[in-house]
């Protein structure tokens, strides 16, 4: 019997907003989205952070896109930062309903977590079951404070399928290499050393290139998002990665 096929490895933006000196790499007609998608195979949701989108506006989105296209959506800030994962499950539900509009085309949920939210087993076990109640897909959490880079964090994530993400600037020794469920990496690069400005140089994304390919190889579903957006720089890392990882 053959082989089964690899889930592809993922590399695109946080948004799809193209700038204009980057045109050229697209198709010439449609609207960004399905520029964007013309290139790439994956996209992460932002917006969804800070306001609800209707189920409607996630179909569009998923009609606009080609079959093997993907997307992250980030949960909502009422949530991760108002109720800092408690006595969230309404509020998961509502969001799952409002994403299921993207059908099969969702492929990840993020959680990002506000920097002063420090790990409780109690309380993030609670929310990851609540979650998994209603979610079995790929779920990625970007914890910042320094408490959930440990082992006791790092075996609850493991429980419950959950990775934690490799985010970039990196900013303890423990959060260089993604943790928590090993059958998902999540790479979010949001520029360094300026944050969401700085560009990524030729040989830190051959690097990066190099890692993500190993892991992809050991069966991970591999996603790597660019967020240095505010200056255009995402694209065209994404880009020059995206050309790294072609077989």
């Amino acid at each position: 019997m053959p082989a089964p096929a690899r889930p592809p490895l993922r590399a695109g933006c946080a948004g799809w907003s193209l700038p204009r000196e980057s045109w050229p790499a697209f198709p010439e007609t449609g609207t960004h989205l399905q520029r964007y998608a013309g290139r790439f195979n994956a996209a992460e949701i932002n917006s969804s952070f800070y306001r609800p989108h209707q189920p409607a506006t996630y179909e569009r989105w998923a009609g606009s896109v080609p079959a093997d296209f993907r997307f992250s959506v980030k949960l909502p800030k009422a949530i991760t930062h108002e109720k800092r994962l408690r006595d969230s499950e309404g509020l998961i539900g509502d969001f799952l309903a409002q994403a299921a509009g993207l059908g099969n085309k969702l492929g990840c949920l993020l959680v990002q977590l506000p920097p002063s939210l420090v790990f409780d087993s109690k309380a993030a076990s609670a929310f990851f079951k609540a979650l998994r109640a209603q979610h079995a897909g790929n779920v990625a959490l970007e914890p910042r404070h320094a408490s959930w880079f440990s082992a006791a964090a790092d075996v609850l994530l493991q429980t419950w399928r959950i990775a934690r993400v490799l985010a970039d600037p990196v900013l303890r020794e423990a959060a260089a290499t993604p943790g928590g469920w090993p059958g998902l990496v999540y790479v979010r690069l949001h520029g360094s050393p300026r944050m969401y400005y700085s560009s990524y140089d030729a040989a830190t994304l051959q690097a990066l290139a190099v890692k993500l390919r190993e892991s992809a190889d050991g069966g991970a579903d591999v996603w790597c998002i660019f967020d240095n957006t505010a200056a255009g720089a995402a694209v065209d890392n994404a880009l020059e990665l995206q050309a790294l990882l072609r077989p």
